[in-house]
């Protein structure tokens, strides 16, 4: 019976049934693995193909530390799973670890120079031990995950993930202060405050630090130890088996909270949050010029941050409402003035509004419909530079009359008649 199954081992890899387990042969970057019982158990057929680490990261040989490590959140980021729907690259991204594995550690990284991956073994993280990379032997393949989040978002993956090597994470909890997050008010204002500043009173919902604890939580006098379970972290381990090695995961510690402490008792005035919530009035100062959809900015009157953090800060967002006299495009102020057709033909000077007030324009003689009169220096301030102020535009309307009497009707005839003796077939206005 032993005899026929060795006979079939040699048959399946005739080359490296017997051979050590860093052996590669074959032209496919592939494993076939065949497993006896009895006096050959111990005798595993791979038929794998000579990684190279370096081309597997896109990165030159000379590469240093700092190139590498960069090419591989790159890859990483590449060709994760979350980051491929409906398109399988667990190996690519298998591959991406495991070169990493061994070029970010300095000792691997020489070995591999020097002998290729036989001198690594199977798994740098496993260090030559000759493991099954389907879960038996010893395998274990420990990435540094937090690289990845920081790949995919900023730098918020947090601490004590296993690094290459299965070596902790170098980052723990933050249980320092915190600033606290901004708030958003949306305020109403008339068109005048918009052009010439003033003061607004709002009402305002925020969180404020405890004055009983000071924002820690902590009932005063209550003690403070480390929590056992997470053993400060803040987090607990857990690591998986899989097909492809062990994970290793993290998970907010369910006794301290995250905290990394267990509290004797907190504070009976937060509840053990740090902040209070209050209403609160405050001034809010408009400077000149502002418009529909500018914000202000109040420092530190957004909420108190956790840990005794100092607090965010409030937005104001402005809403200008509308003016039934002008309209406005930055510092130039836009409106309407009528005129009669007579005052249209003769001229005359007229007052009109502007936002500060009245002024008198002159119309001139013949003046047409819609045409436009600007008024130098009657707009509004600057924002930012109030002392400079824009333009005012005068639109003309002239009101020509639906009815007449029979004495102007008589008087334009007249008019009329006259234009034409004197050739001129245009109107009033022409």
């Amino acid at each position: 019976m032993w005899t026929r199954l060795a006979i079939a081992a040699l048959l399946l890899c005739p080359s490296s049934a017997f051979a050590p387990s860093g052996y590669r042969a074959g032209s496919k970057a592939h494993y076939f693995h065949g497993e006896v019982s009895g006096p050959f158990s111990r005798n595993v057929c791979r038929v794998q193909m000579a990684a190279d680490f370096y081309s597997t990261l896109g990165v030159d040989r000379g590469a240093d530390e700092k190139t590498i490590k960069s090419a591989y959140r790159r890859m990483a980021k590449k060709f994760h799973p979350d980051a491929n729907p409906g398109n399988d690259t667990t190996e690519q991204f298998q591959a991406v670890n495991r070169a990493y594995e061994v070029l970010s550690d300095p000792e691997l990284k020489k070995r591999y120079d020097r002998f290729g991956e036989s001198g690594v073994g199977t798994s740098a993280a496993s260090d030559a031990s000759g493991g099954s990379p389907f879960g038996g032997g010893g395998y274990s393949q420990q990435v540094d995950i937090s690289d990845i989040f920081d790949t995919f978002f900023g730098g918020g993956g947090g601490g004590g993930f296993g690094g290459p090597g299965g070596r902790p994470g170098g980052r723990g909890r933050t249980r320092g202060p915190i600033t606290g997050d901004d708030l958003r008010f949306d305020l109403e204002i008339d068109f005048k405050t918009a052009v010439f500043g003033g003061e607004e009173k709002v009402r305002i919902r925020h969180l404020e630090t405890c004055n009983t604890c000071g924002g820690d939580g902590v009932k005063p006098g209550s003690s403070v130890t480390t929590c056992s379970t997470c053993n400060g972290m803040g987090v607990t381990m857990q690591v998986t088996r899989t097909p492809l090695g062990n994970f290793q995961t993290q998970q907010t510690c369910p006794d301290c909270r995250g905290t990394g402490q267990k509290v004797g008792e907190y504070c009976g005035t937060c509840s053990g949050q740090g902040t209070v919530s209050k209403t609160k009035q405050i001034k809010v100062t408009i400077p000149p010029g502002v418009e529909d959809g500018n914000k202000l900015r109040v420092r530190g009157e957004g909420d108190a941050g956790p840990n005794g953090g100092p607090a965010g800060d409030l937005y104001i967002f402005l809403k200008v409402k509308k003016d039934d006299k002008f309209r406005r495009e930055g510092p130039e102020v836009y409106s309407d003035a009528n005129v009669s057709y007579v005052d249209a033909i003769l001229g005359a000077s007229i007052k009109v509004p502007v936002v500060d007030g009245d002024v008198t324009i002159k119309i001139p003689p013949g003046t047409q419909p819609g045409q436009v009169m600007r008024l130098k220096g009657n707009g509004a301030p600057r924002l930012g530079n109030p002392s400079q102020r824009g333009d005012h535009y005068v639109t003309i309307n002239i009101d020509i009359p639906t009815s007449i009497s029979k004495e102007e009707e008589e008087l334009v005839t007249k008019l009329r008649d006259l234009k034409e003796k004197k050739g001129s077939g245009k109107g009033f206005f022409g």
